[in-house]
């Protein structure tokens, strides 16, 4: 199954919705902004392992990191 995130004006999410609730095979809810934030992190994250993985990106030592938050 393919999901899609669309970033969409807010007047004109509410008609997007209901074109979409009205295909039987689409199943279609919102999401609030932190969890599309939280997405994004994520997928940038699996991006630089992915550069990390291949040696184009040095990663960064663990204690670095720990320091950092």
């Amino acid at each position: 199954m393919m999901k899609i995130l669309l970033d969409i004006p807010d007047h004109k999410a509410a008609s997007l919705m209901e074109v979409l609730r009205s295909i039987s095979f689409v199943k279609a809810k919102p999401i609030t902004d932190s969890k599309a934030q939280l997405l994004e992190e994520l997928k940038e994250a699996v991006e630089e392992m992915k550069l990390i993985r291949l040696g184009k990106k040095k990663a960064r030592n663990a204690e670095d990191f720990l320091n950092e938050l």
